[in-house]
């Protein structure tokens, strides 16, 4: 298993100074990937930066660490412009760069500045923004004809460093199973437990043997080998100062199948200070 932190783009976390510095930190402290939010209007009151700025930042300060936005909402923004974005940065990081792919919330982030906020229709446009965003990495002239968008001859480079192309991870809410059919023809997968009122929570061990069952059989049926590489990202959190506890709280998820744990640097759950520490404690060790 392998551990990450995950960092919000807006409040304190929005000087990109302050990113640059907790990305070393926890470089240093031997986490193994910074993700950062791709949020606009979550929270009033609070300032905002753009997530794939930070990402840059976050490229330039470290060496080690992966990066990536977890996830970015496809269907608020230009599929081409997020291909070019991802490049630049897979190239600016020297091939560390994962792109994480979602359907965006909440719907007041699209409503608010005229975009659709139907999720069936924001799904139809993930699909096809995907199916975009693939073509514009093999570096080859191509068009697309969909229903949302239109490209017609058209060829993007550099190609990705990564090859055959950069992961993409999407994310997805368990035990609703068409997000997880998508996923399955990509990289990875950040599931979240809908709870009958609608609010979301980490997944348990047994939710994780559940979805990577599901996940083999729409590998399958997509003609995908199972043996792919496939990675599962648990989000929750652990303590800064109870090794032990910190690896009975992981050591089920890795013993389910998931690949990665992300430690949720949030805000809400404590002061900057607060966060700052738990960071710099590093991360759990199984």
């Amino acid at each position: 298993m392998q551990f990450s932190i995950d960092i919000p783009n807006f409040g304190a976390f929005a000087d990109p100074h302050l990113t640059a510095d907790v990305a070393r930190d926890a470089e240093a402290a031997g986490w193994d990937a910074v993700w950062v939010w791709d949020h606009t209007l979550r929270d009033r009151g609070v300032p905002y930066s753009d997530p794939w700025i930070l990402l840059a930042t976050i490229a330039l300060a470290t060496t080690r660490v992966r990066l990536g936005p977890m996830v970015t909402p496809l269907p608020g923004r230009r599929p081409w412009s997020v291909a070019r974005e991802a490049v630049t940065l897979d190239h600016l990081s020297g091939g560390r760069f994962t792109l994480g792919i979602g359907l965006g919330a909440p719907a007041r982030e699209f409503s608010a500045v005229g975009e659709e906020a139907d999720p069936k229709i924001r799904a139809a446009k993930l699909d096809e923004g995907l199916a975009i965003v693939a073509q514009c990495w093999t570096g080859e002239t191509f068009s697309f004809h969909g229903q949302h968008y239109r490209l017609d001859d058209v060829e993007f480079l550099p190609r990705p460093l990564q090859q055959p192309r950069i992961p993409v991870w999407l994310g997805a809410t368990w035990p609703v199973p068409a997000p997880f059919r998508r996923a399955a023809r990509w990289d990875g997968v950040w599931p979240l437990r809908r709870n009958p009122d609608g609010t979301t929570a980490t997944l348990t061990p047994e939710d994780v043997r559940d979805v990577l069952q599901a996940i083999a059989k729409d590998r399958a049926a997509a003609g995908r080998p199972v043996t792919d590489p496939f990675d599962v990202l648990i989000h929750g959190t652990t303590p800064a100062d109870d090794p032990a506890e910190a690896a009975a709280i992981v050591r089920p998820y890795a013993e389910a199948g998931a690949t990665w744990w992300t430690e949720r640097i949030n805000p809400s759950r404590g002061s900057l200070d607060d966060m700052r520490r738990r960071i710099t404690a590093g991360p759990p060790r199984l």
